[in-house]
C-alpha cells in the first residue's frame, strides 16, 4: 500500500526563514557571501571571481554545520589589501544580514567561518521533510537522469534499497503506534506526502532537540546530499558514494537512537524529531535510488 505522512502538531511554530523546499545551504551560504562581496566592491562584475567559483566546502565536524570560504585570501591578491582587512569587510556586510542565521568568525590569516543557526538548520529539515519527491525534479539543475541505463555497484544498491525500506517500515510502525498519522494519498502523488502543515518538533528553547553524534552525522550526510544536487554533479561514483555514506549513517543512527519504549513514553518530541529524520532520510533516499542510480525504490525487502 501507499501512503501519505503527517505529524501530529506540538505548537511548535519556526520563526520564518530564508529557505525554500529547493534550497541548499550551500546555495544558501554562496547567495549571502556572494550579496555581501557585491556590496564590497559596490559592483557584481568583480575580476577573477564570480557567484559560480566562490571557494566554499563545508566543515567536517558532524556536531555543527561549518562552511568555510577563502574568498577574502583570493580577492587580497587582485585588491592589494591584507585578507583579513577583506574578510572583516565582507564579514560586516554578511553580520548586518545573516547575524540570525550564521554565527560568522574571521580566522587567520582571512578565512570566513559561518556556522548555520539551530533555528536555520530546524527550518531546512522541515522543508526537506515536507518536499515531495517529485520535487527534485524541479530544482536548480533540473536535468535528466545521467545515470540513466548505468548500472550502480552491487553493494551501494543493496545498502540503499535496504535501507530505505527500513525508513518505510519504521514510519509504518510510528503511525501503528500513534506517533505519527498515516493516510494513503491521491493517485499519482508522490510516494510519502503531507497533510497540513503540521511542524516537527526540531527544536528546544531555540537549540536542535536531538544532539546525539548518530543523529547529527545522518544530518550531515543529508545536507551533503542536497549540496551534491545544487552542485548539478554528474559523476556517478560521486552518487553511488553519497547513497552508500547516507545509507550506512542512517543504519548507524537507527542502531544508537531510542525512539520506542522510555524515549516514546517520556519524550515524544524527541522520539517525532527522530522519527523526521527517518522521513528525511527515506525522502532523500528515494531521489538517490530512482533519480541518481535508475533503480526502484523498495518499500520492504
Amino acid at each position: 500500500m501507499i501512503w501519505g505522512i503527517s505529524f501530529f502538531s506540538r505548537g511548535n511554530v519556526y520563526q520564518q526563514l530564508p529557505i525554500s523546499k529547493n534550497t541548499a545551504i550551500k546555495q544558501l551560504v554562496f547567495s549571502h557571501l556572494w550579496i555581501a562581496i557585491s556590496i564590497y566592491f559596490r559592483t557584481n562584475h568583480i575580476e577573477g571571481i564570480s557567484k559560480e567559483n566562490i571557494p566554499l566546502y563545508k566543515g567536517r565536524d558532524n556536531n555543527r554545520v561549518l562552511y568555510i570560504s577563502g574568498v577574502a585570501l583570493q580577492l587580497s591578491k587582485s585588491q592589494n589589501r591584507p585578507s583579513i582587512h577583506v574578510a572583516n569587510a565582507i564579514v560586516s556586510h554578511l553580520s548586518a544580514k545573516c547575524i540570525k542565521y550564521f554565527n560568522i568568525q574571521i580566522v587567520s590569516p582571512g578565512w570566513i567561518h559561518l556556522e548555520l543557526s539551530d533555528q536555520l538548520l530546524a527550518t531546512w529539515l522541515q522543508n526537506l521533510v515536507f518536499k515531495e519527491v517529485g520535487e527534485w525534479e524541479s530544482s536548480r539543475h533540473a536535468s535528466p537522469n545521467p545515470l540513466s541505463g548505468a548500472i550502480p555497484q552491487a553493494n551501494s544498491q543493496f545498502t540503499a534499497q535496504y535501507a530505505h525500506a527500513r525508513c518505510c517500515t519504521l514510519l509504518r510502525l510510528a503511525c501503528q503506534e500513534r506517533l505519527i498519522k498515516l493516510s494513503q494519498p491521491e493517485p499519482g502523488t508522490a510516494f510519502w506526502t503531507t497533510t497540513g502543515c503540521n511542524q516537527i518538533p526540531w527544536l528546544n528553547c531555540d537549540q536542535m532537540r536531538d544532539h546525539h553524534p548518530a543523529s547529527r552525522r545522518l544530518i550531515a550526510e543529508l545536507i551533503q546530499v542536497v549540496d551534491l544536487e545544487y552542485s548539478d554533479s554528474r559523476d556517478e561514483r560521486k552518487w553511488e558514494k553519497a547513497a552508500l555514506n547516507l545509507s550506512e549513517a542512517f543504519q548507524n543512527f537507527w542502531s544508537e537512537c531510542r525512539i520506542w519504549g522510555d524515549v516514546k513514553t517520556t519524550n515524544p518530541e524527541l522520539a517525532q524529531a527522530r522519527l523526521g529524520l527517518v522521513l528525511a532520510t527515506q525522502s532523500v533516499l528515494r531521489f538517490l535510488l530512482e533519480d541518481k542510480l535508475g533503480i526502484f525504490a523498495l518499500q520492504e525487502l
